[in-house]
């Protein structure tokens, strides 16, 4: 037992023994793969709460917001903080109530509407983007940096057994573990990264394909009265505070 402790202290292919005896290259390559790692975690975990509060909006909002009797009322049945949903609705009405004026007048009231629902649901799309491409650049680059050190561990047994002049394992075994402990870092770092982007971008079109939905139900209940996907007699015209013009 004791023989077993003495030889794991004194393994020459582990991270700390490579932390002391690597070099400054070595040290800033780990440090550099540490980094990528903790922002690539902190992103998953943060865009992953996003997507779950915004599929939980939208549960909310199916149940309760075109149930309401006006745009007014279903919007305050809506609560959480950002919650993307109203924030469409609450753009919706706006540009509703806000399309009198000497540069809009030349606008179609339709038109107008559908330029603010847009341009909302492009701002909270960028939103939900917003980080996935450190995940993609950490994927893709992370190997190479692994492969990076790998290489330099490399050279540095090179370096080591033409010092010695012969292939003594007291004299390769150090820098031979340093590369392959960085390839297996560049590896640990890139494959969560790649899986996990594929994984965001995939749940982020069809929370984006959703909020588009519903900007396109809200576009034909403020200038018609109903909703496209209706199947019943169209609903009185919502109350925006101003008369809505087909």
């Amino acid at each position: 037992m004791a023989d077993q402790t003495q030889v794991m202290q004194e393994n020459p292919f582990g991270i700390q023994q490579m932390l002391a005896q690597g070099g400054v290259v070595a040290k800033s390559v780990f440090a550099i793969m540490v980094i990528m790692s903790f922002a690539s975690w902190y992103i998953m975990l943060t865009k992953l709460w996003d997507q779950r509060r915004v599929r939980k909006a939208y549960k909310e909002m199916e149940k309760s917001f075109w149930v309401a009797g006006n745009l007014r009322d279903g919007i305050s049945k809506l609560t959480g903080k950002d919650n993307a949903f109203k924030m469409i609705a609450e753009d919706g009405i706006r540009a509703a109530q806000h399309h009198e004026g000497r540069l809009t007048d030349q606008i179609p009231l339709h038109e107008w509407i559908t330029v603010s629902l847009h341009r909302s649901v492009d701002s909270i799309a960028n939103r939900l983007q917003g980080g996935l491409a450190v995940l993609a650049t950490t994927g893709s680059t992370a190997p190479f940096i692994g492969l990076f050190g790998t290489v330099w561990g490399i050279y540095n047994a090179l370096i080591a057994i033409s010092l010695a002049g012969q292939a003594s394992l007291d004299k390769t075994a150090g820098p031979i573990g340093e590369a392959l402990i960085m390839t297996a870092i560049g590896l640990f770092v890139a494959v969560p990264a790649v899986m996990a982007y594929n994984w965001l971008l995939r749940r982020n079109k069809d929370i984006i394909e959703k909020l588009r939905y519903f900007a396109a139900d809200l576009h034909s209940y403020l200038v018609s009265g109903a909703r496209i996907d209706s199947g019943a007699a169209p609903a009185a015209r919502p109350a925006t505070g101003a008369a809505v013009r087909k």
